[in-house]
């Protein structure tokens, strides 16, 4: 069995005049990260590897995240395909993922993360919004055949702060 983790990341600004990977996230965008790692970490998930996108926002999230946790940060790598904005990347990178991993978080964006929980999950999400997470599980125990599973939860910051 195979467990997929999306996390989008942070609420970020378009004020400063940088390049889309340096963007940077807006207070709201660590915020509402601290807030869904929170409610992750009360979980007590065994995550076997952590993967993120190289854009600041993402990294930040990221890090974030894996410090509410206290996940070790080694068990984390940055990985270039993950910056992707179609999904055609990022499911190439699942389904080459090594076979001794069951479990891998991910960090990166949208409309990837939204494609990829809609036809490799079994609920229809409008939107994985900023800092909203989602739980993939597969039946399949290889990564190459990893289609269809199920979505097992999602974790979006309006549900926590209601």
């Amino acid at each position: 069995m195979k467990n997929l983790y999306l996390m989008r990341h942070g609420k970020s600004s378009w004020e400063l005049n940088v390049s889309d990977q340096d963007r940077a996230l807006l207070q709201r965008g660590i915020s509402d990260a601290r807030l869904v790692s929170e409610e992750i970490a009360k979980l007590n998930l065994k995550i076997d590897h952590v993967y993120t996108s190289p854009a600041n926002r993402a990294f930040h999230t990221c890090m974030i995240c894996l410090r509410t946790m206290y996940y070790p940060l080694e068990n984390c790598n940055v990985v270039t395909d993950l910056y992707d904005f179609t999904g055609n990347q990022v499911l190439q990178f699942i389904q080459d993922l090594d076979d001794s991993l069951d479990t891998v978080l991910l960090f990166g964006h949208n409309h990837t993360f939204t494609h990829l929980a809609n036809s490799m999950g079994d609920k229809h999400i409008d939107n994985v919004p900023t800092s909203g997470f989602v739980h993939l599980q597969f039946n399949e125990n290889t990564w190459a055949k990893v289609i269809k599973g199920s979505t097992i939860q999602t974790i979006f910051p309006k549900q926590l702060k209601a």
